[in-house]
């Protein structure tokens, strides 16, 4: 078939949507004719449908959608139970602080913020994704927080460098932070 090279595209999509996609919505966004975007989903059904395969494609709400194939189910649901809950706004907000300040210390994230984050830092590190990098050389040795290799896999970063430049310090490298 000549649109061959479109059935990964395709599948991408169908993927990525995770909402049926109907064929005319395919065709407009691969740009070729109907026809052939019905030809290549009865293709990737019949791939689909090979033993050992954990989806499969299936026709619903007026279009297709890649599912989990139902044998499959239960090992699904395992994962729903495991999977962590998103983080809340004040624990994102921390987590940033931390992650662009860092080495910081509880006191240096609460007076950021400007409230009590002792819960927050709690929940972050039973998360992984903060842990202590040392200890502050002041009175009381409070100690110094930093992002995790957790934090990094969560973030999809290979390290501290690919975070991108916070405002301000954007404006200071354009010569804007000047007065």
């Amino acid at each position: 078939m000549f649109y061959q090279h479109l059935k990964g595209p395709m599948e991408a999509m169908l993927f990525a949507s995770g909402d049926p996609m109907p064929a005319e919505r395919l065709s407009a966004l691969l740009d070729i004719p109907i026809e052939h975007v019905q030809a290549m989903l009865l293709e990737l059904k019949e791939d689909m449908e090979q033993p050992g395969r954990g989806l499969c494609l299936v026709q619903a709400a007026g279009g297709y959608q890649i599912c989990t194939r139902p044998e499959f189910s239960s090992v699904v649901e395992k994962l729903a139970v495991h999977q962590d809950p998103k983080l809340s706004p004040a624990a994102m907000e921390t987590l940033s602080i931390i992650a662009f300040r860092q080495p910081v210390t509880r006191q240096d994230v609460e007076y950021i913020r400007g409230v009590q984050s002792d819960g927050v830092i709690n929940t972050l590190i039973e998360r992984k994704l903060i842990k202590e990098v040392g200890r502050k050389e002041t009175i009381g040795r409070p100690i110094l927080f930093g992002t995790s290799e957790e934090f990094l896999s969560c973030f999809g970063l290979n390290s501290l460098d690919e975070l991108p430049a916070l405002p301000e310090a954007a404006a200071e490298e354009a010569g804007l932070g000047e007065a």
